[in-house]
C-alpha cells in the first residue's frame, strides 16, 4: 500500500470485511479498521461500504469503524467530519490501540468515539502491575464519564480478565478467549 492506492486498499478491505461477516453469520458488531487519511470525503467514501452491506444484508448499525492511534492524523477536523458522518448514519466509531500512539487524551477532548479500545501493552499484567492498574483505572473513569464504552485488547490470563471486570470493563478480547482464525469464527473459551 502507498499513497497512490491507499483509498482503494481501504475500500477493498471494508467490502471484504462486510461480505465475510455476513457469510460467517456474524450477528454482533463488526469492527473494521479504517485509514482516516484515505478518506477524502466522508459522505462519498462510505457509500461503497453501505452498498456492500445492503447487497449482502448486513446491518450498517452493527458496523464499528476503528481508526488506529498508530496512524498520525494529518487533519483532525477532517477526522471529526468522518466520525460525525459515520455516527449520523447509525454506525459506531472507536479509537483502536488507545494509549500507544498519536492520539492520546487530546483527541478525546476534541471528539468522543463510541468505543475506546485499550492497547494490549497497557492491559498486559494489569492484575500484577500496580502502575498499569492505576493508569487503566483513570482511563476507564474518564471514558465512562464521557459516555464512551471500553474494550480491553490483548487479554491473555484469567487474572487480567478478572481485574478488568473488577474495574468495570464489560468488553474484553484476547487470546485468553480465542486465537484469531482466517475467514472463520474461532471457538471461544474461558467465558
Amino acid at each position: 500500500m502507498n499513497d497512490d492506492n491507499r483509498y482503494q486498499f481501504d475500500q477493498t478491505c471494508r467490502v471484504k470485511a462486510v461480505t465475510l461477516a455476513q457469510k460467517l453469520g456474524i450477528e454482533c458488531r463488526l469492527n473494521i479498521n479504517f485509514l482516516p487519511n484515505a478518506v477524502y470525503e466522508p459522505a462519498s467514501c462510505i457509500q461503497t461500504t453501505i452498498k456492500a452491506a445492503d447487497e449482502v444484508g448486513f446491518p450498517v448499525e452493527n458496523i464499528v469503524f476503528e481508526f488506529l492511534e498508530s496512524e498520525e492524523i494529518k487533519d483532525r477536523e477532517h477526522l471529526k467530519r468522518i466520525v460525525t458522518d459515520y455516527q449520523a448514519r447509525g454506525m459506531n466509531t472507536a479509537i483502536d490501540d488507545f494509549g500507544a500512539g498519536y492520539a492520546g487524551l487530546g483527541l478525546l477532548a476534541e471528539y468522543q468515539p463510541d468505543f475506546l479500545k485499550l492497547d494490549m501493552l497497557l492491559v498486559r499484567d494489569v492484575d500484577t502491575d500496580e502502575k498499569k492498574h492505576i493508569i487503566l483505572k483513570g482511563m476507564i473513569e474518564v471514558a465512562y464519564a464521557l459516555n464512551i464504552r471500553i474494550i480491553a485488547e490483548g487479554v491473555e490470563t484469567r487474572g487480567e480478565m478478572q481485574t478488568l471486570k473488577d474495574l468495570g470493563v464489560e468488553l474484553i478480547q484476547g487470546y485468553y478467549f480465542a486465537k484469531p482464525g482466517f475467514e472463520c469464527l474461532p471457538n471461544i473459551q474461558n467465558l
